[in-house]
């Protein structure tokens, strides 16, 4: 499989998602006693490598003009005195990082703050009281996020490890494809080594299958071609001397047809 940096053209208006429910709001709420930190550390092994690995490959590979926002284990404030949801990764486009992280609502996702809900997502399922199909996901097209991902390495939930739904409307539809068109992206289980570990990876890829790479897989490409050039050029200066030298011994010199 190919694994090229992605190009992606979206277009940068309108801000809300396609299918958002048309009485979707952005109200700013009173958030003096919202908690936005609770210092609660992630679940697993797992889930803290999945979601560093879909992080940072948006941030090295995904090649857009949007500005976009990419989070793991951020809170999503999407109404008053409503408790935020927490997806372990949350894509966000057409938004930038706010600058004064001494304010509260600049620290996590607030839908008033932001000016919308995000486009993407995504559940690692862990254990079986998530209620990743159940609650949550109502929850999630409540708070009109475009795409709602729920990853099941462990089939904690059944048999299937990957799901994608696309919210229509004020609900959620399963898609039958991996492909999020109104992101630009699509995810794909990848069999391979990161950070140490081989396992089944869950990877943004683009409408061809190719996925997106991280940082050290760039400079591992970039390192590969740089040696591939080196060794090209070495084949073809040797068989210039080898050229040089056969035109010598016939008596040619051969920096005269120069």
């Amino acid at each position: 499989m190919s694994i090229l940096p992605t190009q992606t053209n979206i277009e940068s208006s309108p801000k809300s998602f396609k299918n958002q429910p048309k009485d979707f709001e952005c109200v700013e709420p009173d958030i003096s006693d919202f908690i936005t930190e609770d210092d609660t550390p992630v679940d697993n092994l797992i889930t803290e490598k999945q979601q560093r690995l879909l992080t940072t490959t948006l941030y090295s590979s995904f090649l857009t003009d949007l500005p976009f926002l990419a989070t793991a284990n951020v809170g999503l404030f999407y109404g008053n005195k409503i408790p935020p949801l927490v997806p372990d990764v949350l894509l966000s486009l057409r938004v930038k990082v706010p600058e004064d992280w001494s304010q509260k609502q600049n620290r996590s996702y607030f839908v008033f703050s932001f000016g919308k809900p995000p486009e993407v997502a995504i559940q690692i399922v862990s254990n079986k009281i998530g209620n990743e199909l159940g609650s949550k996901l109502q929850d999630y097209a409540f708070a009109a996020v475009g795409y709602y991902v729920v990853f099941d390495p462990l089939k904690q939930l059944g048999e299937t490890i990957l799901r994608v739904y696309e919210l229509r409307g004020n609900s959620y539809v399963e898609l039958g494809n991996f492909y999020l068109s109104q992101v630009g992206l699509g995810l794909t289980i990848w069999h391979g080594i990161f950070e140490g570990k081989e396992y089944d990876w869950l990877r943004w890829c683009d409408d061809s299958g190719n996925i997106l790479l991280t940082g050290d897989e760039r400079a591992e490409q970039e390192k590969q071609r740089a040696e591939q050039e080196k060794q090209r050029a070495e084949h073809e200066k040797q068989r210039a001397d080898r050229l040089a030298e056969i035109l010598r011994q016939r008596g040619i010199n051969p920096d005269e047809l120069l």
